[in-house]
């Protein structure tokens, strides 16, 4: 399933940028097209989630916000330079669920936007069990286990095994795994990705999952 995003958004540049981000997620996203005419085209796509920015043409952010929050509990997401105090407690007051100010990195919007919509929808709750190489990865509870015994897992090394085990067969970057942690709302960095992977290798390793996660140099990580 392809979660849609309805995009609010009068800068051109801005909203490609988005719209290009997206995709590599498997998300799409439509962009408003009449500014006169929001509420229709929110309808016709029912989306997912909302992005909405505050200045735009004809009516501002807070009366589209108002106006959804009148047909529906979709997640809105304000995205504004006009990020003061505020303009922030005015959003959230009007019914949005989150604000990010302009200019925004594009992995932390892509990492508030997974989070929202996984709190919100719960997408991988309809694979509670994922197994390889006789390895068992428990979404409800974080749990791993091989061979009847439990490998206790810290909330970092079950996010990066996670991403990887969605992936089977393929390549995760390191970026992609970086952006995974920070949907937790922890600030991770490289040096912190390279210590939780070789501490995860280390509880594989003595589990019995020998070479489980294959390095791809220069490419990132792949459960093997």
């Amino acid at each position: 399933m392809m979660y849609r995003i309805f995009l609010v958004e009068d800068d051109r540049g801005i909203a490609e940028a988005i719209a290009a981000q997206t995709v590599l997620w498997d998300i799409e996203t439509t962009c408003v097209k009449d500014f006169r005419n929001v509420m229709a085209e929110f309808s016709a796509l029912d989306p997912h989630l909302v992005l909405l920015d505050i200045s735009l043409p004809f009516r501002d952010g807070y009366h589209w916000c108002r106006e959804i929050r009148e047909v529906s509990k979709v997640p809105i997401i304000f995205i504004s330079s006009a990020s003061d105090n505020m303009n922030i407690v005015m959003a959230m007051n009007m019914g949005a669920d989150d604000f990010i100010a302009k200019p925004f990195d594009q992995s932390v919007l892509m990492a508030k936007i997974n989070a929202m919509l996984r709190r919100t929808y719960d997408f991988a709750s309809s694979v509670s069990l994922i197994e390889h190489r006789g390895a068992i990865l428990n979404t409800g509870d974080g749990t791993l286990t091989f061979e009847g015994r439990k490998i206790e897992l810290t909330k970092n090394e079950y996010r990066i095994l996670l991403g990887l085990m969605q992936s089977k067969g393929r390549t995760v970057s390191r970026e992609k795994l970086m952006e995974l942690l920070w949907e937790s709302d922890e600030f991770v960095d490289d040096n912190t990705l390279t210590v939780n992977i070789g501490r995860l290798r280390k509880k594989l390793d003595a589990a019995g999952l020998k070479d489980f996660i294959s390095t791809k140099h220069g490419m990132g990580y792949l459960i093997g």
